[in-house]
Order: structure tokens, then C-alpha cells, then sequence
């Protein structure tokens, strides 16, 4: 978005607390956060909201004398938004509002049988007060997908519209001639039973145990099939593990798979690009939280996607329409759909063509850019 806008001569400025690449027509301004002080641990992240907020602030209250912005769109979870109506009661506000926690039928409690502690729960209602207070303040909110939108209060939910921040589907497609090597030399093409997992790190909240425990089943049925995984050994979106280990050493101590997988801990996006151009299954799993881009990358790049049968894999993943489903805790049968699909790859292909269909109809990027723009001239003009 930030390119179109420069292209069309609009003025430009960044406020982050970690610097971006240097890109042109873009001000970058930074702000540090002061250190927390709270002994409460529900309270933690809130103070770390109020701090950010703070430090903006005084960003904006600069701004307001030398170079007043006309419009000011910010994430309303971390805090930046807090006060930017105080600091600029005449600029256009605009949220976008990633995720809401909650206690209950959420990520907190999934696939979770006995209670979660009272101090868990206090500690993700907390978390939301920040949004709470910025919504209040914005003229325009949007959410990324229907179900990030849902999670939202009702009496907010009203106000908050859905627009993607869009996938470029003219660089995610399918390529029959695609190559993909791996770090040891071994090169990879189309038509190889190569199933593939990516996450930012490999952890609980997508899936990985689970994805590890089926490509154990599946490696036994499948001498031929090869695992590529992606993703870092960083905690994720969870907590670490007690005993110190990454999940992937625990899982690999677990499952000994040895060389029938390979374990890559990063890759460039145009690299990622081509792993998706070349799996013959690409499986997606995640606890009910936000959407990865890779998978709607992955469906761009015609992915025979198995994903898990949560709600945010369903908002875009039809069972036999443009994907395969399973339960999230059910590795036998995610081995089951994974061999079905490395077993009937040419009466899967209109899976295929169809998951590229639901990404350019529904997330390509162009559309999804004119909107957000759109808003920004609204509330500039």
C-alpha cells in the first residue's frame, strides 16, 4: 500500500519502533519504549501498550507542529493508536484490528481439557484494553478476514470492515518448471511426492507436533515421499517448552525421522516462492488465531493444501472444493488425507486450480491496496 501512495505524490511517514528497510518517498521516524516497571503479570502487556502509546504520541504531537498528517492508520494492538486522537483531534483515524483475545473458544482454550487458570484469562482480557480505547477513537477499522473480525465485541463489529492486506498473485502462481534446492545440494522439481509444512516457527499454535507425529505415519507408508519443513526454533505464538529443547528437536527425538525430512529455518520470500511451486502437498494447520500469509501464498501458487478443520483455515479452505480437510489432533487422519492426496495427484488438480481461483477472487492484492487507499482519501480529503 505504502508504494501506491507514494506513486500518487502522497506524503509519507513511518513511525516504528524497529526500523524498516529505507524505501523512497517513505520518512521513517523512531521511537523507543521505556522499560516496564509493573510487577503484575496480567498487567505487563498493557503497560508495554500505555509506553508505546506515550512514545508515539510524542511523535505525533511533533508532527502536529511542523507537518500535521491528514490521515493516521495504525495497528490498534500494540498500543500506537492509544492516544493519536489527543495528539491529533483533526487527522482521519484508521485501525487495523489483527486479533482480539479471548478467554474462551479461542486459542487460549483449544484442544484444552481442564479449565484454564483464572490468572491466563485475566491476563488476555487485559491485553485487549488498548484496542478497546483506540476503537473508540477511529473513524475507520478494518480486520484482515471474517473471522479475525468476529472475535471482536459486537457492538464493534458493526464498524469494523474486512479488506486483506492482499496477496500478488501475478508473483505466487504456479510454475510447471519450477526448481527448488535444498541446502544439501538435491534438487527438487514438480511431480516429486515432496509434502511441505512453513511456519515463522515451529510450534503448538500451528500445528507442528501434529504435522511431525502424520509424517511419521506417512514416511512409513511412503519410502518415496520427502518432508520440507520451514520455519525457526523461536517459541512462536506459544510459550517455550520446559525442558529447554525447540520443538523440532523434541519432535525429531520423538518421531525419528532423520533424513526422510529436512528442516530449514528461514527462507527469502522469492525462494519460498518456488518451494510452493514445486510441493505436491503443502499442509496448513493452525489453532483458531490469525491467518498465515503462507497459506493464501501457497493457494496462489496452486498448492494442494491438507489444512486443519479450525475456523480460520475454513473461512478459505473448502473440503474437496479447493483443499482437503482434517481434525487439528487427529495425525492419523492428516496421514490419511496426505497420502490420499500424493496418491491422486491428477484428480486433484482442480483442487489446485481452484485454490489460485479463491485467492485472486477473494485476496489479490491490487483490489485489496484500492481499497485500503480508497479509505485513506476519504478520511484525508
Amino acid at each position: 500500500m505504502i508504494d501506491s501512495l507514494v506513486a500518487e505524490g502522497v506524503e509519507v511517514t513511518l513511525i516504528t519502533e524497529r526500523p524498516a528497510q529505507e524505501a523512497p518517498g517513505v520518512r521513517q521516524i523512531v521511537y523507543t519504549v521505556d522499560e516496564s516497571t509493573t510487577q503484575h503479570p496480567a498487567l505487563a502487556a498493557t503497560e508495554y501498550h500505555l509506553r508505546t502509546g506515550e512514545a508515539v504520541t510524542r511523535l505525533m504531537e511533533r508532527l502536529k507542529r511542523s507537518d500535521p498528517p491528514d490521515v493516521v492508520l495504525g495497528h490498534i494492538g500494540w498500543g500506537g493508536m492509544l492516544f493519536a486522537r489527543d495528539a491529533l483531534p483533526d487527522a482521519g483515524l484508521i485501525g487495523y484490528c489483527e486479533y482480539y483475545y479471548r478467554s474462551t473458544d479461542s486459542d487460549l482454550d483449544f484442544g484444552i481439557d481442564e479449565p484454564v487458570p483464572a490468572a491466563d484469562r485475566q491476563r488476555v482480557r487485559m491485553r485487549n484494553a488498548a484496542q478497546l480505547l483506540a476503537l473508540d477513537t477511529l473513524d475507520a477499522a478494518y480486520a484482515p478476514t471474517q473471522w479475525q473480525r468476529r472475535q471482536y465485541p459486537a457492538a464493534y463489529r458493526q464498524r469494523i470492515a474486512i479488506c486483506h492486506d492482499g496477496i500478488d498473485t501475478r508473483f505466487c502462481r504456479p510454475d510447471a518448471k519450477a526448481a527448488f534446492v535444498l541446502p544439501d545440494g538435491r534438487a527438487l522439481a514438480p511431480g516429486m511426492p515432496v509434502v511441505t509444512f512453513v511456519a515463522r516457527d515451529l510450534d503448538p499454535y500451528r500445528g507442528y507436533p501434529e504435522f511431525m507425529r502424520a509424517a511419521a505415519r506417512l514416511a512409513a507408508r511412503r519410502p518415496d515421499a520427502l518432508f520440507v519443513v520451514v520455519g525457526g526454533d523461536g517459541s512462536g505464538y506459544g510459550r517455550p517448552r520446559s525442558d529447554g529443547n525447540s520443538w523440532r528437536e523434541a519432535m525429531l527425538t520423538e518421531t525419528g525421522l532423520g533424513d526422510r525430512i529436512v528442516h530449514i529455518p528461514w527462507l527469502p520470500h522469492e525462494q519460498l516462492i518456488r518451494l510452493f511451486q514445486i510441493s505436491a502437498v503443502h499442509v496448513y494447520l493452525s489453532v483458531p488465531f490469525v491467518l498465515s500469509w503462507s497459506l493464501l501464498e501457497a493457494m496462489a501458487c496452486g498448492c494442494l493444501v491438507v489444512g486443519s478443520a479450525t475456523e480460520p483455515v475454513t473461512e478459505v479452505i473448502r473440503d474437496g472444493g479447493n483443499g482437503l480437510l482434517t481434525p487439528f489432533h487427529d495425525e492419523t487422519a492428516l496421514a490419511d488425507r496426505v497420502q490420499e492426496a500424493l496418491s491422486n495427484q491428477a484428480a486433484m488438480r482442480p483442487l489446485r486450480r481452484a485454490a489460485r481461483e479463491t485467492v485472486i477472487a477473494g485476496y489479490e492484492r491490487e483490489r485489496c491496496i484500492a481499497r485500503q487507499t480508497g479509505w485513506i482519501h476519504q478520511f484525508g480529503d
